[in-house]
């Protein structure tokens, strides 16, 4: 079940949403501190981990499936968003350095797929960094957030999806332990609970992420007819949406 993403971007918009994005995105920054002279691509609705990229990368674009829907972003300067289908992205092989998924694994009905398409345009020593709800959080269990729709994973079920899709797990790491209440207490205390959760609770955070690299000694064989649904993006000029 897909989240929609006028859904997406209002629950970013509010207090709740800007909380948990400084608390995943500070764990994003930590494990890929730099990424000067790469190329970053974020597929699903990636756009709030991604601005602090913009001013590093060489290149920095976001993929959002067409069953989520397409926002402009960012809204400064000329669209870096392209609408695809997550199993036939627009990109050449080996193309990317660095992929980031949010909010699109526990979404998504052809996760073998996309995870094949993600192995074929990620670079030869390339880093794929998957962040999904975790099953044993709370955040996964209240459907009034986004990381609450979908299929949510615990950490050996992600690095089994990983292994099969033909990446080497590298690390797994734990975010958002501030529970997901609206109450301005609760969230102005989300630095102290993200410290004692990491500490002592690291099973049962919001989200897990995990880095992989790229597998290259063998590729798994293109799914029969994927070469012929290959099909053109559609780029969203600055300023329109959906």
């Amino acid at each position: 079940m897909w989240n929609d993403v006028v859904d997406l971007r209002d629950f970013y918009a509010t207090a709740l949403g800007q909380t948990s994005e400084r608390m995943v995105c500070r764990r994003i920054r930590e494990i890929w501190p730099d990424v000067h002279g790469l190329r970053v691509m974020g597929l699903g609705f990636a756009t709030p981990y991604l601005n602090s990229f913009l001013d590093e990368a060489e290149r920095v674009l976001a993929v959002m499936p067409a069953s989520q829907g397409v926002l402009s972003w960012p809204a400064w300067e000329d669209g870096r968003v392209v609408l695809a289908d997550e199993t036939t992205l627009p990109f050449a092989d080996r193309s990317l350095d660095r992929i980031l998924l949010v909010h699109v694994l526990e979404s998504s009905e052809q996760v073998r797929a996309l995870m094949r398409e993600v192995w074929r345009v990620l670079a030869d020593g390339g880093r794929l960094l998957a962040v999904v709800p975790n099953r044993l959080g709370i955040w996964a269990r209240l459907e009034r957030t986004p990381f609450g729709v979908g299929r949510p994973y615990t950490a050996t079920q992600l690095a089994t999806l990983l292994r099969e899709a033909m990446f080497t797990p590298l690390r797994t790491e734990a975010a958002l332990f501030v529970p997901p209440a609206r109450w301005r207490m609760v969230l102005s205390a989300a630095p102290a609970w993200e410290t004692v959760g990491f500490r002592w609770f690291t099973g049962f955070s919001g989200v897990l992420l995990a880095e992989a690299a790229k597998q290259i000694y063998a590729a798994p064989p293109l799914m029969r007819g994927m070469e012929s649904r290959r099909r053109s993006p559609i780029v969203l000029p600055l300023g329109r949406q959906r």
